[in-house]
């Protein structure tokens, strides 16, 4: 599995045949900065060209989490850049997320609330 945003990119284009000068092109970049990207010698690239990378890429819902993911262990803020509006705009999510830190949430603790969310009918 891919363990660098670039090398995940760069894996992802390949498979769709795209070359790297005309995906720059798609999501509107010069192609010497997808190129840095890729190799790791820059930073990944806002939410609004990480969704067109996505979106070019016809990239499965696990892909895009496994993308953002990526993309913000390449950040010094380290968050992925699909959750902060989230996280904003709902008052108990961040009750929660204070909560957890508070008391030590472990894996297991958030695996429970995972499932009790995907039980969930919308």
């Amino acid at each position: 599995m891919e363990n660098s945003f670039g090398k995940f990119i760069n894996e992802k284009r390949k498979t769709a045949n795209i070359t790297l000068r005309r995906f720059a092109e798609m999501i509107g970049i010069a192609p010497a900065y997808l190129s840095d990207i890729e190799k790791g010698n820059r930073y990944p690239p806002d939410r609004e060209k990480l969704d067109l990378i996505a979106q070019n890429l016809k990239l499965s819902q696990e892909d895009i989490n496994r993308m953002y993911d990526l993309a913000a262990s390449g950040r010094e803020n380290g968050i992925a850049p699909d959750l902060p509006e989230y996280v904003m705009s709902t008052e108990k999510c961040r009750v929660a997320l204070r909560l957890a830190r508070e008391k030590g949430a472990t894996d297991d603790d958030w695996q429970k609330v995972i499932e009790l969310l995907s039980k969930r009918t919308n």
